[in-house]
């Protein structure tokens, strides 16, 4: 399967965060996706871009927190994060880039 532009529009960017660090042991990847996206959306894009099989898709929604910029009050944008776990022999290695 080829990855179609829409692909990429599914697929924000992968999180390197230590809690994502430590789910790639357990053979999953953590991208922020876009906030319409649907489960199947996102198997369908993981699939076609990296060409690796796709077992789960499990997604959250990570609210923004109140913060202050220059004393002034604001807030930052909620992100839809995608938990997605790979089949066995499957590997994708986010540190490279698309």
């Amino acid at each position: 399967m080829s990855a179609k532009p829409e692909h990429y529009d599914v697929i924000r960017k992968p999180l390197i965060t230590e809690k994502a660090t430590r789910a790639s042991e357990g053979n999953c990847v953590v991208f922020a996706v876009a906030p319409s996206a649907t489960k199947p959306a996102i198997k369908e894009a993981v699939e076609a871009i990296f060409g690796v099989r796709v077992k789960a898709v499990n997604t959250l929604i990570a609210k923004g927190k109140e913060k202050r910029f220059r004393g002034r009050p604001g807030r930052r944008n909620d992100v839809k994060k995608a938990y997605v776990t790979l089949e066995e022999g499957n590997t994708i290695d986010v540190t490279t880039g698309l």
